[in-house]
């Protein structure tokens, strides 16, 4: 009994969906973050000292209303230290194009509520899918 509900509990976003929409989403995900830390205002998350993010990890993709909440965390070295920040990103389509509309990053874990993240609306900077190539 245990092992059915901890199976039900804990399998991974992923194994729900298509392994092709998974990878999209993460690679998004990678690549929406990458090109989030590395511009030039970005550092003030690590006190303008040089960085370099040793990675990044896609946690949890969930729906409210009309906005695809994706979270995850970036492991990033910094002045010879490790260092953890937890990301929330806001997908909203428009036109049937997926972009940003909230983005946050913390350096403490958090649950995201999609009111909590609309009080963090996003400027467009880097585009979530720029990187992602559709081969269909």
């Amino acid at each position: 009994m245990f092992f059915l509900i901890f199976t039900i509990v804990f399998l991974p976003w992923n194994s729900h969906a298509d392994d092709s929409g998974y990878n999209e989403m993460e690679m998004c995900f990678k690549n929406f973050i990458t090109c989030e830390l590395t511009r030039t205002e970005a550092t003030n998350h690590f006190n303008g000292k040089p960085f370099k993010i040793t990675m990044i990890d896609l946690f949890d993709v969930q729906r409210e209303s009309d906005v695809q909440i994706v979270t995850g965390a970036v492991q990033c070295f910094v002045d010879g230290q490790s260092l953890t920040l937890y990301v929330a990103v806001g997908i909203t389509k428009i036109l049937e194009k997926e972009q940003v509309s909230y983005y946050t990053v913390r350096d403490k874990d958090f649950s995201i509520l999609a009111t909590e993240l609309f009080r963090f609306p996003y400027k467009e900077r880097c585009k979530w899918s720029q990187y992602w190539v559709d081969i269909d």
